[in-house]
């Protein structure tokens, strides 16, 4: 039976350094940024940001010089990761690019590809977007109908997909279709393929949220043609190679940092002689952050050991979204006279906005239910 392993992993002394180097870059580029804005996290799209990052060689740092990356370690990528989100830089815009599609076009894809594109998105200039969900599929990725059928050259896209992160403003789809179709295995006949958004017969639109905001959207494809060189991996492949790359999307520090603006500011809105219940709280709340961190950087010790941990960053995400989604109720419940100074400060508008944000934590990087599927298969239970 498969046992979990989050095998305690101590950051080397020289990364102190670099985490300097990111802190003191944040505090000049972010200098006049309101709570609420940083609360935003992940979620802040700034393409001109994503461009200053990218000059510092900070985006797609662990790939090779020949494609724009530094050749860095997986835990110095991490260290990046983790300053820019405690101090809430907008990182949107290149996310998606630098954590999973990058490290897809390295694996899969060939080397006129990764000319063409890796660079780009090493300087914050080429934003990607993962074409995984579709209408009337709901989290069940094996029942999708997008189809690319063969032709002369390469192949022609049709189908439709929703709730793509930033999918108005990419310039890329890494789009999952199926190619052919096997009666007695749904995952097989599935293919990945890039999409240029720019393409004829793309169809791009925002969905706007409850909260007002638009970080995903829907896109249809009718009659789309791709070249041959934009399958990545073997067709019908595209099974094997999502479920790795999920591994990646899965265990970062965005899994449990999301809401980790409204903690900083709850402690600026404590009084010197808070009540006991307050004390505990702050404590269970930090308990918490503790150990999440310790796994999440378990997880990535083991990436930079080159392991593929599915089931460690399957918990890492259910966990931290669990810990993301119930902080901001928490911090609600708690506000009284022992916190009394957010009335119209901080930490009233960063507590408004993750509670109508919150929810959707959930969701992105698969939903607890499918998360769960995930750990109880690997552990022999299902």
């Amino acid at each position: 039976m498969r046992k979990f392993c989050f095998t305690p992993l101590e950051m080397p002394e020289e990364m102190a350094m670099l985490r300097q180097q990111v802190r003191t870059f944040l505090q000049l580029e972010l200098e006049g940024m309101t709570a609420v804005e940083r609360a935003h996290s992940w979620s802040g799209f700034d393409a001109a940001f994503s461009k200053k990052l990218g000059a510092q060689g900070w985006i797609g740092m662990i790939w090779p010089k020949k494609y724009g990356g530094q050749e860095a370690t997986t835990l110095e990528r991490y260290v990046v990761l983790e300053e820019l989100l405690v101090a809430g830089a907008p990182v949107a815009a290149h996310w998606i690019a630098d954590r999973q599609s990058g490290a897809l076009l390295l694996r899969y894809g060939n080397e006129q590809v990764q000319q063409r594109y890796l660079p780009l998105i090493a300087r914050g200039e080429l934003f990607c977007c993962i074409g995984m969900s579709e209408p009337n599929s709901g989290s069940d990725l094996a029942s999708i109908k997008t189809r690319a059928e063969k032709v002369e050259g390469g192949w022609t896209i049709n189908g439709s997909k929703l709730w793509t992160t930033n999918v108005d403003k990419a310039h890329l789809m890494i789009a999952l279709v199926r190619t052919s179709t096997n009666e007695s295995n749904r995952h097989a006949g599935i293919s990945q393929f890039l999409i240029d958004l720019s393409s004829p017969g793309v169809t791009v639109n925002a969905i706007a949220d409850h909260a007002g905001e638009t970080h995903f959207g829907e896109a249809f494809l009718t009659d789309v043609f791709v070249s041959d060189e934009m399958l990545l991996g073997k067709e019908g492949d595209g099974w094997t190679q999502v479920t790795a790359e999920l591994s990646l999307e899965r265990s970062g520090p965005e899994r449990y940092l999301s809401s980790y603006r409204l903690f900083e500011e709850l402690i600026e809105a404590v009084d010197d002689e808070p009540a006991d219940s307050v004390v505990e709280m702050i404590g269970s709340i930090s308990a918490d952050l503790w150990t999440l961190r310790q796994m999440s950087m378990s997880v990535a010790g083991q990436l930079h050991n080159g392991d593929n941990p599915v089931l460690e960053a399957a918990m890492v995400k259910d966990l931290g979204s669990c810990f993301e989604q119930d902080l901001p109720h928490i911090v609600q419940a708690s506000l009284g006279d022992d916190i009394d100074s957010h009335r119209d400060g901080p930490l009233d508008g960063v507590l408004s906005y993750l509670l109508k944000a919150s929810p959707a934590f959930s969701l992105r990087g698969g939903t607890r239910e499918i998360l769960r599927g995930i750990i109880a298969r690997g552990l022999g239970l299902k």
